[in-house]
């Protein structure tokens, strides 16, 4: 990755828009800088100090990281090269520190300061008592311009991303059985992706299962995790692995028992609807909307259409869900390098229901996959 490359263009755009960007850690930083994130918490693991984590850009005069001392040392993120680096001690004033770099940007009293989407509000406070003037606007839709258009560095990256998601989930696979928990399922599926080299989950990995006796529950963790799957019933996976600071999205399906010709169908249409969505991912040729309306006739003319419940996709790299959005709202002409998902489902509450996620390419002809195991409907006796 040319991280040079890349903080040049952005202070250029920067320029014309504001004296001054903040990025904390995040999927921006590390796009620009390299410099990676961890794993996130339930709650917040706090540091003193910690609303200036991040990288200060003045167009023309440089760009400085700061850190408090636990993130630098304990975080391992002191050693940078290349980079101004600054580190709050415990015991030091963070606004001490910021004010000196704010005066070394020779920043006016009212400044343009463009702020990460991912800043704290504590960072907006801090800044306005050092500068009761500033007007805050976003530096994450700057960037953006860069993000949405993905390297064929960046593709080789997330391709691998996909390598490691699908051997998690092929030696996942035989460790199933009837009668397991959903959190037992979760549980194999999230380890076999560390044992395949992934830092972890690039978000919490979701089982969404439902059947003629096992009703779907969705934003229910708590309980659905604690049931047992006997047949018949569909399985219903999302997850995927995180590599480089990429983060990968899969789905399939699976069936405990033996399916009945419905699920097959409902499979067989899922199936069809990505396949027609992939097509459709012709660069300069259509819309995000289009895409969507593409893949979701099929599901229509099938008889299905309200149980297709969300967006055909999104964009995907750095973060898992980034703009523009595979969606009846969206109107973005799609250009070669940008990354989505291509994830079609059929939900039922009450009977069966089918999904399949992959990370799609858009190319002149159509979309690219990332992966491509599993095109048939898996079945556990």
């Amino acid at each position: 990755m040319n991280y040079s490359e890349r903080l040049t263009l952005f202070e250029q755009d920067l320029a014309s828009r504001a004296e001054l960007a903040f990025l904390p850690i995040s999927a921006d930083l590390q796009y620009l800088t390299g410099v990676p994130r961890d794993l996130p918490t339930f709650g917040w693991t706090m540091h003193p100090g910690a609303w200036l984590e991040g990288l200060w850009v003045c167009p023309g005069k440089g760009s400085v990281l700061t850190l408090p001392r636990m993130t630098a040392e304990f975080g391992g993120l002191g050693n940078q090269p290349g980079m101004d680096l600054r580190v709050l001690g415990d015991h030091d004033d963070p606004s001490d520190l910021v004010a000196g770099i704010l005066d070394g940007f020779q920043l006016q009293s009212r400044p343009r300061i463009a702020t990460g989407d991912r800043a704290h509000a504590e960072t907006l406070f801090g800044l306005q008592a050092l500068r009761p003037g500033a007007q805050f606007q976003s530096a994450t839709e700057i960037l953006r311009r860069q993000r949405v258009i993905k390297g064929e560095d960046e593709i080789d990256v997330m391709r691998a991303a996909g390598a490691i998601t699908e051997a998690a989930f092929r030696d996942a696979i035989p460790k199933f059985r009837h009668g397991m928990t959903e959190q037992e399922i979760i549980s194999e599926v999230n380890f076999q992706l560390r044992r395949h080299g992934s830092l972890g989950e690039s978000f919490t990995s979701s089982l969404y299962n439902s059947g003629p006796d096992h009703p779907l529950l969705m934003g229910q963790r708590l309980k659905s995790m604690k049931r047992t799957l006997n047949p018949p019933v569909a399985l219903q996976f999302d997850f995927g692995a995180i590599l480089d600071g990429y983060c990968y999205d899969f789905g399939r399906t699976i069936s405990f028992g033996q399916p009945d010709d419905e699920f097959v169908r409902i499979h067989a249409l899922v199936m069809a609807s990505q396949a027609a969505g992939i097509a459709a991912l012709q660069a300069g040729v259509h819309t995000t909307a289009q895409t969507d309306a593409i893949a979701r006739q099929v599901i229509e003319e099938g008889g299905y259409g309200e149980a297709f419940r969300h967006r055909l996709g999104h964009a995907i790299g750095l973060d898992v869900h980034e703009p523009p959005f595979l969606t009846a709202s969206d109107q973005t002409l799609l250009q070669v390098g940008m990354l989505f998902t291509i994830e079609p489902s059929i939900m039922q509450f009450d009977s069966w229901s089918a999904r399949v996620e992959d990370v799609v390419v858009a190319r002149p002809g159509g979309g690219e996959k990332l992966t491509n195991s599993y095109q048939n409907l898996i079945v556990i006796d």
